[in-house]
């Protein structure tokens, strides 16, 4: 895992819209996977800032969302198709049709999400991942012992989360108990994964993540065995990583290589 660690969670925001922008530019067609949550939140916002004053297109952009409770309509103000319509596909020029986001009514949710997972690989499966992490280090909305196989599928909420995501509906016994969420596997899948934590709330999560042996107690750490995942912290969310120095040091490599100064690494000063 590539660590980034920025001095506070609106530079480590910007630092990741600037990886999913350069990934659109590169690639206009580009399949987003997109997360929920306070953590995105300045992301979005600063993706909608470079549409609206640097023209970054998101006319070919198709985008999958990880998760989304049951029993909620997409009018309801905290079902996360609101959440993603609020916060980004109505401020930038995604086309409609191209936005996925599971549907917590659906009538048979084991066709459901065997029909989404089916829609994202008829997409040509997911380029870039969007993540935040749990308190308890899940990924999406698998919880603590969930199948690091795991696909698309209904799930019971744990009830450390459920108490994170009372502030948002007025109390824990508003909020929802199951959800359908992709699964460990499904994300596993994606070509490139960019996980995102912000806080001294997430220090430990964030260690246990990147330094941590893998467990399905803590999903999270499956991102391990990814071939692209570039993780960026802010100081607080990071405090608690032992190898912080190396991973400054793999940074501070990782840009000069990018600046093609290879001088300064030792390469061609034979």
């Amino acid at each position: 895992m590539r660590v980034i660690i920025e001095s506070d969670a609106l530079a480590a925001s910007r630092r990741a819209a600037r990886f999913i922008a350069d990934q659109i530019r590169r690639k206009p067609d580009t399949v987003l996977g997109l997360a929920t949550g306070s953590s995105p939140l300045e992301t979005y916002r600063e993706l909608i800032r470079l549409h609206q004053t640097e023209g970054l297109d998101f006319a070919q952009v198709t985008t999958f969302n990880l998760d989304e409770y049951v029993g909620l309509g997409p009018s309801h103000p905290q079902s996360y198709r609101h959440f993603m319509q609020q916060h980004l596909f109505d401020h930038v020029n995604l086309a409609p049709s191209k936005t996925h986001v599971p549907d917590g009514r659906a009538l048979d949710f084991e066709v459901h999400c065997r029909v989404y997972e089916q829609q994202i690989r008829d997409a040509g499966g997911i380029d870039l991942q969007l993540l935040g992490i749990g308190t308890d280090g899940h990924i999406a909305f698998n919880e603590p012992g969930s199948s690091l196989g795991s696909r698309t599928r209904l799930k019971t909420l744990a009830s450390e989360t459920i108490r994170d995501n009372a502030r948002f509906f007025g109390g824990e016994e508003k909020v929802p108990r199951l959800a359908v969420t992709m699964g460990v596997g499904t994300i596993l899948e994606s070509r490139r994964c960019l996980l995102l934590a912000f806080g001294p709330k997430k220090a430990e999560a964030v260690r246990n993540t990147v330094e941590g042996p893998i467990t399905a107690q803590v999903t999270a750490t499956a991102l391990q065995l990814h071939r692209e995942v570039v993780g960026i912290f802010d100081e607080a969310a990071a405090r608690l990583l032992v190898r912080r120095d190396y991973y400054a040091e793999v940074e501070r490599a990782q840009t000069l290589l990018e600046a093609g100064q290879y001088r300064a690494l030792g390469i061609g000063n034979q």
